[in-house]
């Protein structure tokens, strides 16, 4: 299979994570759970787009976050999204050109890690739930910066304090995972693990007037199948991926069995997922 991992390591990370998301982009956030939409949504409602703004959207995936962008600046302005998924910007350009947006929008194929395709000066730039998959966080926001005009602004969201129901849930895949596929939240050190380090992060990289909003968005599943269906159709494919052929129906088994667990009131299972907005503005000054 074109997108099983490669565990001698010899493959570019960044060509791995692209592979990854070549393989969903037909089912990403397409499943009936909502999750991409609304946390995307609070970052768009942060970062406030006016009409005549240019905006940019780094790792757009199927786009969540371009969409109220794209609203928000209008006809009279523009907006341009980036993936390193080949398959997931061709799927999102035909969905942009189906839905007839007032602003003109552009989907390209480009790097996270070090956006070559993006013209500078932008009034803000967003990236939704990307920044961790990214090999070096702190350079990537400081290129981020650089598309950015004097005083334009940054927004990225993370995910917010581990909640006791994924931990347990996510634990099946442990034994399976290197090091850099186990969540970044359970780490007590680095930049994921609290607003505070994330603000640290944000300003090291160069940036100003940083802030953190939190929320917390409800993800819900009918059954323990669209639970599966759901955890296939994101970055936790690469999971699923690492545990061997003969032990995966016992780990899905497990895993299935915390997810029933999670039941809320309404006899659906899930839980609710804390979100964090870092923003930030690019200073009126260069920085080195």
């Amino acid at each position: 299979m074109a997108d099983q991992p490669d565990p001698a390591g010899t493959v570019d990370p960044r060509e791995q994570i692209a592979a990854a998301f070549d393989a969903v982009a037909d089912t990403y956030d397409a499943v009936g759970v909502d999750f991409f939409r609304p946390i995307a949504e609070g970052l768009a409602r942060e970062l406030a787009p006016q009409p005549g703004e240019r905006a940019v959207d780094i790792g757009c995936g199927r786009g969540a976050l371009l969409y109220p962008l794209a609203e928000g600046v209008g006809a009279s302005g523009a907006v341009t999204a980036t993936d390193l998924s080949e398959r997931m910007v061709a799927s999102t350009a035909a969905d942009v050109a189906a839905a007839g947006l007032a602003a003109p929008v552009e989907v390209l194929v480009d790097d996270g890690q070090a956006p070559a395709r993006v013209a500078p000066g932008a009034d803000l730039l967003g990236a939704s739930l990307v920044l961790f998959f990214l090999p070096d966080p702190l350079g990537a926001l400081r290129a981020w910066r650089d598309l950015l005009r004097v005083g334009g602004r940054l927004g990225v969201s993370t995910f917010g304090p581990y909640n006791d129901e994924w931990r347990a849930i996510e634990e099946v895949f442990h034994p399976y995972l290197p090091p850099e596929l186990v969540d970044p939240r359970t780490r007590e050190a680095g930049p994921f693990a609290s607003d505070a380090a994330m603000e640290d992060l944000v300003r090291e990289a160069g940036y100003v007037d940083v802030r953190t909003v939190t929320t917390s968005v409800p993800v819900r599943f009918d059954d323990t199948d669209q639970w599966y269906a759901w955890t296939w159709s994101t970055g936790q494919r690469r999971m699923w991926l690492l545990v061997p052929d003969d032990e995966r129906d016992a780990v899905r088994a497990e895993a299935a069995a915390r997810v029933e667990q999670c039941r809320q009131e309404d006899g659906r299972m899930g839980f609710d997922q804390g979100v964090r907005y870092t923003l930030a503005r690019r200073p009126e000054e260069a920085v080195a």
